[in-house]
């Protein structure tokens, strides 16, 4: 399985880490092009290359690693109906407001964008740092929640989580599981539980 990562802030190299120390083959890509991620595959190491964000959009797997305010220019041009996309964005507000019931979760947002992408909401609850950290803590492996609305694309993220190490917990679709998930105001952000 290829995974490709758009944006290689701390996010994405944080997750580009684990996938590249499991063996698979990983695209990571950013705005400003190839050359400027020679230094961070060196560091990262592992089966990954840096590549253009056209081809990160052609692997198996495509993680968003953008920023709220990119999602909708970063998703524009590509073509991605069919994959399997995850998505760790969160809305992003100059202030803590919380959204209103019924309201569209960031990831029902992506869904649209992404026209016909199977995404899965993950690795958005956590800070970067403690994703980055080794998930195996203690006896147990750190959770990951995630949700979506397509349980073939839930699966296979799950089976990249445990292969990574970490635990995952389905939280349902991306309208009831993205509302416990939302950063900031939903119950689960910044919980680091392990599961023993």
């Amino acid at each position: 399985m290829k995974i490709g990562i758009i944006g290689a802030g701390t996010i994405g190299t944080a997750f580009a880490k684990h996938v590249a120390a499991a063996g698979y083959e990983v695209v990571i890509s950013n705005s400003r092009g190839a050359d400027t991620l020679k230094e961070k595959i060196k560091q990262i190491g592992g089966n990954i290359v840096a590549g253009s964000v056209e081809e990160a959009a052609k692997a198996d797997v495509i993680l968003l690693a953008v920023r709220w305010q990119q999602v909708a220019e970063a998703l524009d041009p590509l073509s991605l109906e069919g994959k399997v996309v995850i998505d760790p964005t969160n809305w992003d507000s100059p202030e803590f407001v919380l959204a209103e019931p019924g309201s569209k979760t960031s990831s029902e947002v992506v869904c649209q964008l992404t026209k016909g992408a199977k995404v899965v909401k993950a690795f958005n609850t956590l800070y970067a740092q403690v994703l980055a950290a080794n998930p195996q803590v203690g006896g147990g492996k750190r959770v990951i929640f995630y949700s979506g609305n397509d349980d073939d694309a839930k699966a296979i993220v799950a089976s990249i989580l445990n292969r990574i190490g970490f635990a995952g917990v389905d939280l349902g679709s991306l309208h009831e599981g993205g509302k416990l998930q939302r950063f900031p105001g939903g119950p689960l952000s910044t919980l680091n539980l392990i599961k023993l």
